[in-house]
This record gives C-alpha cells, sequence and structure tokens, in this order.
C-alpha cells in the first residue's frame, strides 16, 4: 500500500505539473517581479538543458486566439541565435517580443511597448542584448555600410563610444553600454516613466551569453 500511495503522489503531481504548463500565466496577478522572476527562472532551466517547454498545447492555443495576457515585453536583437521565448523557456502567450538588430528603440518600437503595457497588461520589460552582437560590433569597426545599414550603425556608434568597463573587452563593453543606454531611453518615455513612477512597470537590461545560454542582468 505504502508502495502504491507513492506511486499516486506521483501521478497526482505530474497532473498538477501538466494542468500548469496548459494554463499559462496569469498575467493579471503578477507583477513586475513576479514576472522577472519567472523569467529567470524559466533561463535557469534552459541553461541546465531541462526545459520545460510550457504553454504551447492546443487547448491553450484556442484560448489565445480570443486575447493575449503577456506577462513581460522582451526588447531583444533581431539575432536569430537569441529567440527570447526559448532563451526563458516560455510558451503561447508569455512574451510581447519586440526584436531589431542592436535592440535599438525607435518611435515605431515605443508605440509597440506601450501598447503591451497600456492594453495588454505587461508590466516587465527586458532589454535584451548579447555577446559578439554584429550590429554592435560594426558600429565599432565599419567604416562603410550601405542603405539602411548605415543609418542603424549610426545609430549604435555614439552610444558605444568609448565603452570601457572592468573584465570585458571592448565589443563586450560596447554590448552593454548599448543595452544601458536603450534601457534609459525607455525609461525617459513619458507614458513608461509614469508607470515607473507608480510602481507599475519595471525596466531592467540583460545580456545574453551566446556560449553558456545565461542571461546576466546588468546593474
Amino acid at each position: 500500500m505504502r508502495g502504491s500511495g507513492s506511486f499516486l503522489g506521483i501521478l497526482l503531481g505530474a497532473g498538477v505539473a501538466a494542468v500548469s504548463a496548459m494554463a499559462g500565466h496569469d498575467a493579471a496577478g503578477m507583477d513586475p517581479d513576479m514576472a522577472l522572476r519567472e523569467l529567470l527562472d524559466g533561463n535557469r532551466r534552459y541553461v541546465e538543458s531541462r526545459r520545460a517547454f510550457p504553454h504551447q498545447d492546443s487547448v491553450l492555443r484556442r484560448r489565445l486566439a480570443s486575447g493575449q495576457h503577456p506577462i513581460a515585453i522582451v526588447l531583444g536583437c533581431a539575432d536569430s541565435r537569441v529567440p527570447p521565448e526559448i532563451v526563458f523557456d516560455q510558451g503561447l502567450g508569455d512574451l510581447f517580443t519586440v526584436r531589431v538588430a542592436g535592440e535599438l528603440p525607435d518611435t515605431l518600437t515605443l508605440g509597440s511597448i506601450e501598447y503591451a503595457v497600456e492594453h495588454l497588461g505587461a508590466h516587465l520589460i527586458v532589454v535584451l542584448g548579447h555577446e559578439k552582437c554584429g550590429a554592435v560590433d560594426a558600429a565599432l569597426h565599419a567604416t562603410t555600410a550601405s542603405g539602411h545599414i548605415a543609418a542603424l550603425l549610426a545609430a549604435i556608434r555614439p552610444v558605444i563610444q568609448g565603452a570601457h568597463e572592468a573584465g570585458h573587452d571592448q565589443l563586450d563593453s560596447a554590448v552593454r553600454a548599448n543595452v544601458r543606454h536603450v534601457v534609459d531611453e525607455l525609461k525617459a518615455d513619458a507614458p513608461l516613466a509614469a508607470g515607473i513612477k507608480s510602481g507599475q512597470v519595471k525596466i531592467v537590461g540583460g545580456e545574453y551569453d551566446l556560449d553558456s545560454g545565461r542571461v546576466e542582468l546588468l546593474p
């Protein structure tokens, strides 16, 4: 009997985990700090190769057809090696992602972020840069660029000039400086600043390590 009870406990535990995975997050009941913990926990699972692959079932997919309530907004680089849903082990409807090379904000990306805060209920914004960013590297070293690439690099260059951080090489220092600058830009955006002042919105910056998979929050 004792053995069967243990087996029943395992089955019940697995059932609860399955229901939780299908249910999705309740963004309405999640403050920015809770959302950040969820993302960091997911990143830890990813780093340790024990991803849960949550919220990817057909039941949730159909439910999400009627609306979305993401727990966080990720403004990240368009680099194909840094997909936020995988890096943070999240699923359908969990993250509102805005991606552009160098994670640069402009009026369109700001409008997207403001929309997610004001109308979708997401209160955590993560600016996600990454190791060996090609856009930042080009801004450091490229002398010429064609088409709209030139405008992209011109927007990054003033931010990273002279960037130097102890323990980091030139490129990594520039990547981190760029992330911090973007965080400051978002904090200066009037609608977002109002949310920060009221305690409803939190903006953090992070750097993704391509080798380890770990996201480090930047001070």
